[in-house]
């Protein structure tokens, strides 16, 4: 059955409700890689991954960066930021 995701940006509630039903909640991503970096870098939903690791959320029209990186795993943070033209949000400063 296919489900349906919300994510509230205050509390980051995720709410999960089956199809059928009339709903303001946006239909669950399923993974995804991009066009560079695809073997370690994915977005799953609405966190991003680079390598074994959710380095970032995607909440609206932000990328919510969730700690300081290293340069590498930075880089990927910057490609999803530019590549979904999403403005990206250091929330560890």
């Amino acid at each position: 059955m296919e489900e349906w995701q919300s994510c509230n940006s205050k509390n980051k509630e995720v709410k999960t409700i089956t199809k059928g039903c009339k709903s303001p909640y946006k239909k669950q991503n399923k993974m995804r890689t991009l066009p560079k970096y695809k073997q370690n870098l994915r977005i799953d939903g609405n966190s991003v991954w680079s390598y074994s690791t959710i380095v970032a959320r995607i909440w609206g029209d932000e990328l919510q960066q969730l700690g300081y990186w290293s340069m590498t795993t930075q880089k990927h943070i910057n490609y999803v930021a530019y590549y979904l033209n999403l403005k990206l949000v250091k929330n560890y400063e």
